[in-house]
């Protein structure tokens, strides 16, 4: 289960073609969101925007795990 995840904002308007988990390296966000729909990553969970399905943090009150780091 990885705790941070990280958006890599590659794809088209920087949104998140893929993403990279310490340890493991870049993963394409189709794997991820696969991973995440089976519990792999309790952490985080899924959004539809336009469409397509990305990652995110679940929400708390902490800022150091969101996915896109402002």
């Amino acid at each position: 289960m990885a705790i941070n995840i990280r958006g890599n904002k590659d794809g088209e308007n920087k949104h998140n073609d893929t993403y990279t988990i310490p340890g493991r390296g870049v993963v394409s966000r189709t794997q991820l969101v696969r991973e995440i729909k089976v519990g792999k990553h309790s952490n985080h969970t899924i959004t539809k925007i336009n469409g397509r399905e990305y990652v995110k943090a679940k929400p708390d009150n902490k800022t150091q795990n969101n996915v896109n780091k402002l």
